[in-house]
């Protein structure tokens, strides 16, 4: 039995390298993106690329979420994907809590009432009681606050089922 070995000369192991990064550069930025939590976003700042697992911290106004389906209390991921896609809410405004300790939840319920209602409004460009959307929120939870987390998300959606484009100036 003979085995034929192949030695491959330092320049033809350079091109076989330069081609595999290539390939990984090119080919693999999804799953690489789709591994470390982060989405493609254009110069503006929009997902052109979503992610089904993005990083919550990674989540900033003006994205589109297919979070409907998540049930849980505290999250650590969820789906962001193109506004120009179907989509479940769109993040509309954020702010920080300034509490020194983790709010109460009538504390949050108020904080939020205040500042995601006044900026759904600005938004929506309709009054929140005379709007079809609905609003809800992602908070801190008590791990992320010990780390120092004290932003809150507000997101708007429709009861009705998904939303495709953004809902910025609709006034419905």
């Amino acid at each position: 039995m003979t085995t034929t070995a192949r030695v491959l000369s330092a320049r033809s192991l350079a091109a076989v390298a330069a081609t595999a990064l290539l390939a990984l550069s090119l080919g693999g930025c999804a799953a690489i993106n789709s591994i470390t939590g982060e989405v493609e976003r254009d110069d503006s700042g929009q997902v052109v690329e979503g992610n089904d697992s993005a990083d919550v911290f990674a989540i900033a106004v003006g994205d589109c979420l297919n979070d409907a389906s998540v049930a849980e209390e505290e999250v650590s991921s969820l789906p962001i994907v193109p506004c120009s896609e179907p989509h479940d809410s769109e993040v509309y405004s954020a702010f920080d809590l300034t509490t020194a300790e983790l709010p109460t939840d009538e504390e949050l319920a108020a904080a939020v009432e205040e500042n995601c209602g006044s900026a759904f409004e600005q938004f929506i460009g309709l009054a929140y009681e005379e709007s079809l959307y609905y609003v809800s929120y992602f908070s801190p939870s008590a791990e992320s606050w010990a780390t120092g987390d004290r932003e809150v998300l507000c997101t708007v959606y429709d009861q009705a089922g998904q939303t495709t484009g953004s809902l910025e100036g609709i006034a419905r």
